[in-house]
């Protein structure tokens, strides 16, 4: 896996630590995800290539405590938000 160059975005990437696509260097600098052209906040994780996200299905959880997630397709765009001046 090659490390995206400081302003480039990998095409997968999740905000759970136990995942091999978990990137703590970028998540510090704030990515946001527009999914169908709409801001989302309630994103896991990504993968543009294959165009889904994975968002957090309201306050159910599993057997284990951890919240419940749905994989939802279609066109994924992240942006890092201190580089969204236009």
């Amino acid at each position: 896996m090659t490390d995206p160059s400081p302003d480039q975005l990998p095409d997968r990437l999740s905000s759970d630590p136990k995942s091999p696509y978990y990137n703590a260097d970028i998540l510090a600098r704030d990515v946001g995800i527009r999914f169908k052209g709409i801001e989302k906040t309630n994103v896991e994780e990504y993968c543009v290539s294959e165009g889904w996200v994975r968002v957090t299905a309201g306050a159910a959880k599993d057997r284990y405590g951890n919240p419940l997630s749905i994989k939802v397709h279609g066109p994924v765009e992240p942006y890092f938000r201190d580089k969204q001046s236009s």
